[in-house]
């Protein structure tokens, strides 16, 4: 396929969800083709498009995404939502649209991954292919189609068997969204969706990391989605307390402690995990210190509680070291999946906003704890939001009460399920305590701060934890 218009490309970028730069200037600065896959005659040709961006504001900076294009000769009303715009090719018009959506085009992705069934690689069209020894075979025959909801990747499923991620972001190196699922899989890990395969391409003599493939769990349930419907039953009927409610959720979460303590575990023993000293300790507390000086900035109502945030990281500087390995590094309930076989968790890209080496490194698993603990408290806040003045005070009152015993009944019971997986009869230590405050405070703070920037309505939620946090209140329940 011949060079795209690059203002034809930014075009489409700030029509889409996966695209993280939507509302800054910026200009493509150029477009790679990495590989192609042709359907024959009666198919589309799909060329796998990397995409260099450039930032024209003051933050500047450059970005790179994964644009898949199919091309045919005539409009193909089926897929008109997916379309991109048309271009000039040997004298012909060819419509182009961006592949993810189109059945066709992804059927050439399931093939290849077919191939490589045998060997376990395939090259096809420049893209490599790989499948992980003793996952379930794909057929061919199998229906694509492309799944909603998603803002930083797209997937496609095929049918009721496996499903596609595609990254769009992308950088060089290994993903450890890859990284971490090949491992764990291996491990036979119950607790994951288990990896399928994988598929990259070279460029600029780099190995980039274009998508992978996993065993689709049809019976799951999305985790936060689930907590939301659990806190609607209970605030339905707030005469109840949680304990004695079809809302509650403590069994839930104690469950889900359970299975990311399996994960850690895997992870400590299939990476390298370690104990650092007191610089590290003190260097982390730093680091805290100084995202929460930041926020003040943008967020003057963290003012009030700074002297005390301030108090729960100089703590962390006092502890003589801390534990780290491999963590998920952006765990909350979004990133989980409640099956009919129990938990997964999925999606250990980390934070997209961070380099893949810088997201490998290791990290105390209490950041994950810490993550989950504050998805536990959004929950009830969403929920309450949405009712707010369907009933008078006192049922406002009441509803508040019992949203503020589902958070604290998930929190204890998943912190008491994970720490017994952990160490078994053993107290949480000081050390961990201080640990958990620490980033639950921090997490929150950065919640403040996005929040304030894109959905004020919702500051209450991280404000009333750091408000809790800054009186002494345990950031477990």
């Amino acid at each position: 396929m011949n060079a795209i218009d690059p203002d034809l490309v930014a075009g489409y970028l700030v029509r889409t969800r996966w695209f993280a730069g939507k509302g800054r200037p910026f200009a493509v600065r150029n477009t790679q083709e990495v590989g192609a896959l042709s359907g024959g005659a009666a198919g589309p040709v799909v060329t796998v498009y990397v995409v260099d961006l450039d930032y024209r504001d003051d933050e500047g900076g450059t970005e790179r995404y994964q644009v898949p294009l199919s091309a045919y000769d005539g409009f193909e009303e089926r897929i008109a939502h997916a379309y991109i715009g048309p271009i000039e090719e040997d004298g012909r018009t060819r419509h182009l649209f961006d592949a993810v959506h189109d059945r066709d085009a992804m059927t050439l992705w399931l093939e290849a991954l077919v191939a490589a069934e045998a060997s376990g690689e395939a090259v096809v069209g420049g893209l490599r292919f790989h499948r992980v020894p003793g996952s379930e075979p794909l057929d061919p025959a199998l229906r694509a189609s492309a799944m909603t909801g998603e803002q930083s990747n797209s997937s496609v499923r095929f049918d009721d068997t496996a499903i596609m991620k595609i990254f769009r972001k992308l950088s060089a190196g290994t993903n450890p969204d890859i990284e971490i699922h090949d491992v764990l899989t291996r491990a036979g890990s119950t607790s994951i969706a288990p990896l399928a395969g994988w598929v990259d391409a070279d460029l600029d003599g780099e190995t980039v990391q274009l998508a992978m493939v996993q065993k689709f769990l049809h019976t799951a349930t999305d985790g936060f989605e689930l907590a939301l419907a659990s806190v609607r039953t209970l605030l339905a009927d707030p005469e109840h307390r949680a304990d004695e409610s079809g809302g509650d959720f403590a069994g839930e979460a104690a469950r889900l402690g359970e299975a990311l303590a399996e994960v850690h575990a895997l992870l400590r023993e299939s990476f390298a995990a370690e104990r650092r000293g007191t610089a590290e300790a003190a260097a982390l507390a730093g680091e805290m210190t100084a995202r929460l000086d930041a926020a003040v900035r943008v967020v003057p109502e963290l003012e009030p509680h700074a002297p005390r945030l301030r108090a729960v990281f100089a703590r962390v500087a006092e502890l003589d070291g801390l534990d780290v390995q491999r963590v998920h590094g952006d765990l909350h309930l979004g990133q989980t999946l409640r099956t009919s076989h129990g938990w997964r968790i999925v999606d250990f890209e980390g934070e997209p906003g961070r380099p893949f080496d810088e997201r490998s490194l290791p990290d105390s698993p209490w950041r994950d704890v810490a993550g989950m603990l504050r998805s536990f408290d959004y929950a009830p806040g969403v929920i309450e939001m949405s009712m707010t003045g369907e009933h008078a005070d006192d049922g406002e009152r009441l509803r508040s009460e019992r949203a503020r015993e589902w958070s604290e009944r998930a929190r204890r019971h998943f912190v008491e399920a994970y720490r017994a997986a952990v160490q078994g009869d053993a107290p949480l230590s000081a050390e961990q305590r201080t640990l958990l405050d620490a980033y639950v405070a921090d997490k929150a703070v950065y919640e403040a701060v996005y929040e304030k920037r894109n959905r004020p309505a919702w500051i209450h939620i991280p404000l009333g934890a750091l408000t809790a946090i800054a009186a002494g209140t345990s950031a477990a329940g």
